[in-house]
């Protein structure tokens, strides 16, 4: 059990009554107390037009966070190639990996991007049986959520129209993951014959990894060619089996892997008690809500903060699924959960995701569970 690694990822939360300075000063002093913890990586997100988060820019945050640490590999979890090019996404992660070789983890997701034309989901073994919401020992498995609401808002075509230029087209997913490993292994030529060399990025010592949250083109492309994937848990927990499995059905040998490689996420918060980690995770739902409801994250909110809000139905079933499966409790609690998640998924790894409004608790929270999860 101890062979289990354990993952950070950060969004870089703005707290209420905070600013976003001091957010990036908290997510750096998090990544060196994380490296004295004992987490193998630490990633970050990213998100755009969001007044509670600042993890803007993985690229930009590493090379700040590599600076600042030594030993713990730091990666982006995930750049989003719907409004990139694969040359840029090199050129950036050759460029940290030219200062700070072998420490850096490439990971791409697709938000806003398009799925090949001609891509198909594999056919699937069957995932792990659910009976009444739970797998069979115990994993919590809602219902899926659908978020059709949130691609058609006004919000998200806007994100849209200032990230690509006028005009753009995002390249189809498969051929973008092609030309990013073409690019990094030297090997990239035009169908007439012209080579492309990026400088610094070529042989680059990165891995590379898949963010997906269902069975589709991300878990497809990931199997087919030989990468580590990392399923979201803490975004979609209905998909979470599907999508590796989706994985692990698609999935070829390469000079990278032998076998499947897989990392699964989760919301986490662990204090001394269960009483006093549901008080520090109050604002969660609230701050899920501003999420679901394409507002844009709002700065984390205090207990009493979130406690004031008036809650509707509707309210209640936008986040329903995300708070029945955040992982909240003492740290023997969250660890037992932890063991559950990676057993029903088959993890490899596991990556921690927490939010709370004090620096503090969110450090300490860091800290036990990985006290915990060395003696497990």
């Amino acid at each position: 059990m101890a062979n289990t690694p354990l993952t950070v990822l950060d969004l870089v939360p703005i707290s209420s009554g905070s600013t976003a300075p001091q957010a990036l000063r908290n997510s750096i002093d998090l990544a060196r107390q994380a490296e004295l913890f004992g987490y193998a990586r630490y990633w970050f997100a990213e998100h755009h037009l969001n007044p509670g988060v600042a993890g803007t820019s993985p690229a930009v945050v590493l090379a700040l966070t590599a600076a600042a640490t030594s030993t713990i590999r730091l990666g982006a979890g995930a750049v989003q190639l719907g409004h990139r090019t694969a040359l840029s996404t090199v050129e950036e992660f050759g460029l940290l990996d030219a200062l700070h070789p072998g420490r850096f983890d490439l990971g791409l997701g697709r938000s806003g991007g398009r799925p090949s034309p001609a891509s198909r989901q594999p056919a699937l073994a069957g995932p792990a049986a659910v009976v009444d919401g739970r797998t069979s020992n115990g994993l919590r498995i809602p219902a899926k959520f659908s978020f059709e609401h949130l691609l058609g808002s006004p919000r998200f075509a806007l994100q849209k129209t200032l990230l690509q230029l006028p005009g753009a087209q995002s390249q189809p997913y498969d051929e973008q993951i092609a030309d990013v490993l073409a690019l990094l292994a030297g090997t990239y030529a035009t169908a007439d014959g012209v080579e492309a060399h990026v400088v610094p990025g070529e042989g680059a010592d990165l891995q590379v990894w898949i963010l997906g949250s269902s069975a589709g083109i991300s878990a497809e492309v990931a199997g087919a060619r030989g990468l580590r994937f990392a399923a979201n848990y803490h975004v979609s927990p209905a998909t979470v089996l599907e999508a590796a499995e989706a994985y692990r059905a698609a999935f070829v040998p390469s000079a990278e892997l032998s076998r499947p490689y897989v990392s699964v996420s989760a919301d986490v918060v662990v204090a001394a008690d269960e009483p006093t980690a549901r008080e520090l995770a109050t604002g969660y739902g609230l701050w899920v809500r501003s999420i679901r409801t394409a507002e844009g994250a709002i700065p984390f909110p205090t207990p009493d903060e979130a406690r004031a809000h008036t809650w509707t139905e509707q309210d209640r079933a936008l986040v329903e699924d995300r708070v029945d499966t955040q992982f909240v409790g003492s740290p023997q609690q969250v660890a037992d959960q932890l063991e559950t998640l990676r057993d029903a998924t088959g993890a490899d790894e596991l990556i921690i995701t927490t939010v709370t409004h004090d620096h503090a608790d969110r450090v300490a929270s860091y800290e036990l569970l990985a006290q915990e999860w060395s003696r497990r």
